[in-house]
């Protein structure tokens, strides 16, 4: 199983940006999120179509699981 931590982010035009991290630690927090979220909006590191970064919106971990049912070798 892969997963994926997706932070999505309000920008000046109030849209929306997202930024999508593999394989976080499995025991990631909201608080830590949350953290890195507003370091990354508060450092301003990020350029978007739309202007900086400026709000936290959401954020969600995605689990995929994937099965293989036919390999070419």
């Amino acid at each position: 199983m892969t997963s994926k931590l997706e932070m999505i982010f309000l920008n000046q035009s109030d849209k929306k940006s997202k930024i999508v991290v593999d394989s976080p630690k499995s025991d990631i927090t909201e608080h830590e999120i949350k953290t890195v979220m507003q370091m990354i909006i508060d450092k301003n590191i990020f350029n978007t179509t739309g202007g900086d970064l400026v709000a936290i919106n959401s954020a969600r971990i995605i689990e995929t699981d994937v099965t293989n049912i036919i390999v070419e070798e």
